[in-house]
């Protein structure tokens, strides 16, 4: 079958996003390895370690209402393409403190706000332009597609930052800073046909309107909300680090090994998925990854085995993604193009809100009744969260098509 034109428009618009979007999650990633060895090595506080990630995640919350609109109201590749130059720029102040020997905790404590705005920004926009790239019927495909391309980061990134990290600091900064300016360069050539979209007054009624549809709109709040308590509850990989030590005694290559796991089983089914997307019950499927999740997260705390729990955390982040690109997929078609910025500014609050909170909820239950307790409980929490939204979202376990189904 021959490609129209269009068609042909359409994939090379997204094989560009596709492309800019891996450079800007090495980017991230490489970063993160970056950051995190340093602050530790000037501070020596695990108390530290969180302050990074606090201070990325207080911009994104504060800035929700803000940042909905903005991708809503104004051009969604430039915004993009601002945010990686923001984040190149602040790459660049790390690098130039190494450079300088004037880097700090502070300084990168400052700069982890910079990171955290700078993405506050970009990724409603980010998730609000996909669906402007590609037909409806190729975005779960799409997203799929996106999903892998954030695994492929998570379990590469890393690892090359830890070897660009043997060569100094400044190295690993300045290559961060690089994928940052690639990504920019292929989006700023992205083929984009913005439309300015009408002058509707800024007043708290607007900006609320992603919340308000959220909640109103029984599907997305319901796929949104059972995603949330999954990994609030289901957080088991908060609590690596002692599993590898205290549980399976093994070392930090273990710990690498289970860090790796989950991402892996993300990866394969992300790449499943995108060849062979769901195209039926797919409310059941939700509700059946959901509950496989928790059970491979009451597997994963009760293994003593090595192998054992890497499988388990690898059915964990299979399953994971499976949920995932339905979520994510339902909330794209759903939303109209005028609210998608708003909507996904809300529905990044509630992933965000999730990890992070999922992360003081395992350490919180691990302090009060032990490792490998908090993990199991954790599991038959999410089971039971399964059940419970079983009833009380009826329209998404009898939803059958990732498509809208409105006739």
């Amino acid at each position: 079958m021959t490609s129209t034109p269009s068609s042909l428009l359409q994939q090379r618009n997204f094989v560009h996003f596709w492309v800019g979007q891996i450079a800007s999650s090495f980017a991230f990633q490489m970063l993160t390895v970056g950051i995190g060895w340093q602050v530790y090595d000037l501070t020596d506080s695990a108390l530290a370690l969180g302050l990074v990630g606090l201070f990325q995640f207080i911009p994104q919350l504060l800035l929700t209402l803000v940042v909905g609109h903005v991708a809503d109201r104004y051009n969604r590749r430039l915004i993009c393409v601002c945010t990686r130059l923001t984040m190149a720029s602040t790459v660049a102040i790390l690098a130039y403190g190494n450079l300088t020997d004037t880097i700090s905790a502070n300084m990168i404590y400052a700069c982890a706000v910079m990171l955290g705005t700078a993405r506050a920004f970009e990724m409603p926009a980010g998730q609000a332009i996909l669906p402007n790239l590609i037909p409806a019927d190729l975005l779960s495909r799409a997203v799929s597609a996106i999903a892998s391309a954030r695994e492929i980061s998570v379990i590469a990134g890393p690892a090359l930052g830890g070897l660009i990290y043997l060569l100094g600091a400044p190295t690993l900064y300045l290559t961060s800073m690089a994928f940052f300016l690639l990504s920019c360069c292929i989006l700023f050539f992205l083929h984009y046909d913005y439309v300015a979209k009408g002058k509707q007054p800024v007043d708290l009624d607007h900006l609320l309107g992603g919340l308000r549809f959220i909640k109103n709109n029984k599907l997305v709040l319901g796929s949104v909300s059972l995603d949330m308590f999954a990994v609030l509850l289901g957080g088991a990989t908060a609590l690596l680090p002692i599993v590898a030590k205290d549980i399976l005694h093994t070392g930090p290559w273990g710990l690498g090994l289970l860090r790796c796991a989950p991402a892996l089983g993300a990866l394969l089914m992300s790449i499943y998925l995108s060849r062979r997307p769901l195209t039926h019950s797919v409310g059941k499927t939700l509700y059946v990854a959901v509950a496989v999740f928790g059970m491979a997260t009451i597997v994963f705390g009760l293994s003593e085995h090595l192998i054992l729990s890497m499988a388990a955390l690898f059915v964990l982040g299979a399953s994971d993604m499976i949920s995932v690109v339905i979520r994510s997929t339902l909330v794209q078609l759903q939303t109209p193009d005028d609210m998608r910025g708003r909507v996904s500014a809300a529905n990044s609050i509630f992933i965000g809100s999730s990890n992070q909170l999922g992360e003081f909820e395992s350490g919180a239950t691990a302090a009060l009744f032990g490792t490998v307790p908090a993990i199991i409980l954790g599991g038959f929490g999410t089971l039971a969260v399964v059940g419970l939204w079983m009833v009380l979202f009826p329209s998404l376990l009898h939803r059958n098509t990732l498509e809208n189904e409105e006739k």
